[in-house]
């Protein structure tokens, strides 16, 4: 069996003419497609308000989670920059965006761009699916899948903060809980008011809780059973997905080239990942179909231990390597084994 590299392999480079096209931040994309999906959202949410049918009105939802999934990929590319050329206006819509999930902005960047720098290592603070297999791995595991937001509360709003936190990140994150806060209270006075508390809540979390399931199903496969302490490249999981996923995930799923390159903002990802194609196939790194597969590939396994980790990476690179023989070849070989068993 192969063992795994002693170090990270190089990163493919990009030219210099390619990596400054690609890295420059253009605005029209995102002042075409941030009011797109915000159109869509509050079109959904009308819907889901004025409903009487059940279906219809799940059917609402799920489209207002998955939706969100969009508006929290524009802020991803926030955390980095790279969504407008100010870095003010990445950090306002930051904040903005963060609101209704109840997530702080400030926290969520810093803890982010640690995961970019130690991706797949014990200093990675999201590497949560690696561990020993004991009872709190596989707790925190399956929690995660089923309530990520709670969790995501709690780690971005407290445990981040206390752990790493300096006096001017403190403001920043008490402001933005401030303002949360101030938004949540009209919210809930209003809802009071014209008595429809339940109904406005079900519409705001209902559609969050849903948006926590994508999320975690994203997150999971973007690295889980990929190549432990081995850099950015064999550390990360590219999805091939769909088109559809694609366009309203902004692209994420081209994960490989958006951690080799986290300056390149989400619209430029497709074409980075034709210029680094090959070398990314050249090293190996892990290219899968879809975010099912992967997702229910680690709902079956659990947590990852480094040894586990080792068996089925080899186990896969066997399968990848063993001979493949195209369906209508195998049905013509089928007659000439059995000929040939008879004979003897």
């Amino acid at each position: 069996m192969d063992a795994l590299p002693l170090r990270p392999p190089p990163l493919p480079r990009l030219s210099r003419a390619d990596m400054l096209r690609l890295t420059t931040v253009r605005n029209l994309p995102n002042l075409t497609k941030i009011p797109l999906f915000l159109g869509l959202m509050v079109a959904a949410g009308w819907v889901a308000w004025t409903t009487t049918s059940p279906v219809v009105l799940w059917t609402a939802y799920v489209a207002l989670g998955y939706l969100w999934m969009g508006i929290v990929t524009f802020m991803h590319d926030g955390t980095h920059d790279t969504l407008f050329a100010r870095p003010w206006l990445n950090t306002a819509f930051g904040v903005v965006a963060m609101i209704p999930i109840g997530v702080s902005f400030i926290a969520f960047q810093r803890d982010h761009l640690e995961h970019h720098r130690y991706n797949r290592s014990p200093r990675d603070p999201d590497a949560f699916t690696m561990g020993r297999r004991g009872v709190a791995d596989f707790v925190l595991f399956y929690a995660y899948m089923i309530a990520g937001a709670l969790l995501s509360f709690v780690h971005f709003n407290l445990l981040y903060p206390l752990k790493s936190f300096n006096g001017r990140q403190w403001a920043m994150h008490l402001f933005e809980t401030a303002l949360k806060v101030a938004a949540y209270a009209a919210l809930i006075a209003w809802a009071r008011e014209h008595g429809v508390l339940d109904k406005t809540l079900a519409l705001w979390l209902i559609p969050i809780f849903i948006f926590s399931l994508f999320n975690s199903i994203r997150f999971i496969a973007e690295h889980y059973n990929t190549p432990w302490d081995q850099g950015q490249l064999l550390g990360t999981r590219t999805i091939r997905s769909n088109p559809v996923h694609a366009f309203f995930w902004n692209n994420i799923n081209w994960h490989i080239g958006h951690h080799i390159y986290p300056k390149v903002p989400w619209y430029n990802l497709v074409e980075l990942h034709r210029l680094l194609r090959a070398g990314i196939e050249e090293q190996g790194a892990i290219i899968d179909r879809g975010y099912a597969a992967v997702f229910f590939d680690a709902l079956c396994h659990g947590p990852e231990t480094p040894d586990r980790l080792r068996a089925r990476l080899d186990a896969r690179r066997a399968s990848a390597r063993a001979p493949q023989i195209p369906p209508a070849s195998a049905a013509a070989l089928a007659p000439a084994e059995m000929a040939g068993r008879e004979a003897s």
